[in-house]
């Protein structure tokens, strides 16, 4: 059985991780589980910060996307908006203007009655 515990030493003694244990025992002592402890919750709290963040992030980016879908309509109402009273004013302005040929005709039909008066 000594035998045993020897050879297991030994074993233990020559893997560089039981070495590493060795070492964090000496350093470290009784306080690392508290150590430990500590960093659990720390990694815990990072990831919650993460995640919170992610959310907060995904909220942003559905929120800006909404405003821009809602400029993109406002902006296409007030192209259409425009568009139609430029069509309006067209309209208008064709409504008063005389054509070439019908001003054309107009004179010389004036011409006519003036030269037969």
């Amino acid at each position: 059985m000594a035998k045993e515990n020897k050879v297991n030493q030994e074993q233990n003694t020559n893997d560089p991780s039981s070495k590493i244990e060795a070492i964090k025992n000496l350093i470290f002592g009784e306080n690392i589980a508290a150590y430990n402890s500590e960093f659990e919750k720390v990694k815990k709290d990072i990831a919650a910060k993460r995640q919170e963040l992610r959310d907060y992030i995904e909220d942003t980016s559905k929120e800006l996307n909404q405003a821009i879908d809602n400029l993109s309509t406002d902006i296409n109402i007030r192209i259409t908006e425009l568009e139609d009273n430029l069509a309006d004013k067209a309209e208008v302005l064709d409504a008063k203007k005389v054509d070439k040929k019908t001003l054309g005709d107009l004179l010389i039909t004036l011409g006519e009655k003036i030269s037969q008066k």
